[in-house]
């Protein structure tokens, strides 16, 4: 089959919204000895659409990483745009065309006119709300997310951005029957679990939070943030020395963590373990220098150790690093309380 073929079929199949067989002519094209981005664009099309943002995201690498490439896409594209303006399921290739060549706010148009001519699309209503929670505007964001599941009940990808812009809103009696429905449909379905841990910590619900972590830990292991995440968990029930254990072994997975070496080095300081505290923190500064609360316990550090200079050096640095300004005030008052440590 030649280039001619391939673009026939695959603009006939994107036209009909036959999306699988798009799939399987631009996967033949994409293994022809010199393979068009075109075909990788479709494979990422049809990824995105099924929900597959790894696979898609490497595809798009194949596709639409060079100026050339772009441009080639672009002309495909908009050829079949020209040919096909009335087809809904074209003017959602070519948001998504937009969308992922650095043109995110133009790809608005396109999908706004793909639900005017397939207003039954549900994937034109997830993209649409994509951009929307992108520049802000949740409102709207939640609005086409809501729209997207109604007309795909087992839209994965849409409930779980729909609860994740509801608990960005407060509304996590919004957001928490997201999460289970997706577990409903899908229980194997991690970031579900994860979600869900989340939402529940927030609600204060921390044992039922633990739960669903370890689930998630049960399906993806090797996830470092979510092992930090139950740390942080165990911590507030308590519990040190499992807290630690889920902080190191979120360090095992990824060294450059910083977030736990910093964990691990408070948990160090009030075990009164400063060696192995100023070790942690250290490894927390070498990877983010501007952590402020690694920076703090420096300082803590060496007042335990009778260095008040070196101590309000830190202090002092600290409170520079600073963004929260409720922490802020705290280390101001930590620091008054000190007897202001002039430096």
């Amino acid at each position: 089959m030649n280039t001619i073929d391939f673009t026939e079929q695959i603009t006939n199949a994107i036209v009909q919204g036959e999306w699988t067989t798009a799939f399987d002519c631009a996967t033949q094209w994409s293994e022809q000895p010199t393979p068009s981005p075109c075909a990788f664009f479709t494979l990422n099309v049809v990824h995105l659409l099924r929900g597959e943002f790894g696979l898609a995201w490497q595809m798009h690498a194949k596709s639409l990483e060079t100026l050339e490439d772009i441009e080639l896409v672009r002309a495909w594209v908009t050829q079949i745009q020209t040919d096909h303006s009335q087809a809904g399921t074209v003017q959602l290739v070519a948001g998504l065309f937009l969308a992922q060549s650095g043109q995110s706010e133009n790809s608005l148009g396109c999908y706004q006119e793909a639900i005017r001519l397939s207003p039954d699309l549900p994937y034109a209503h997830f993209f649409l709300a994509q951009i929307f929670q992108r520049m802000g505007r949740t409102d709207q964001a939640i609005k086409a997310y809501r729209q997207a599941v109604k007309l795909d009940s087992s839209y994965i990808a849409a409930r779980l951005n729909l609860g994740v812009a509801y608990q960005e809103h407060g509304q996590l009696e919004m957001a928490i029957p997201q999460y289970r429905e997706i577990l409903r449909l899908r229980p194997d379905e991690a970031i579900g679990h994860t979600n869900l841990a989340c939402a529940l910590a927030e609600q204060g619900k921390i044992e039922a939070a633990i739960l669903e972590y370890k689930e998630a830990l049960r399906l993806s292991p090797d996830d470092e943030e979510v092992r930090f995440a139950l740390g942080s968990l165990y911590e507030t029930k308590g519990r040190p020395d499992m807290a630690i254990r889920e902080y190191r072994e979120s360090l095992r997975l990824n060294p450059q963590f910083a977030p736990a070496a910093t964990a691990v080095g408070w948990l160090c300081f009030e075990k009164r373990q400063f060696e192995e505290a100023l070790d942690s923190f250290s490894v927390a500064l070498k990877v983010n220098p501007k952590d402020a609360d690694a920076t703090f316990g420096v300082g803590r550090v060496y007042d335990e150790k009778g260095k008040p200079a070196m101590a309000a050096e830190h202090y002092h640095h600290a409170l520079q690093l600073e963004k929260d300004p409720h922490k802020k005030t705290a280390l101001m008052n930590f620091i008054d309380k000190a007897g202001g440590y002039q430096t």
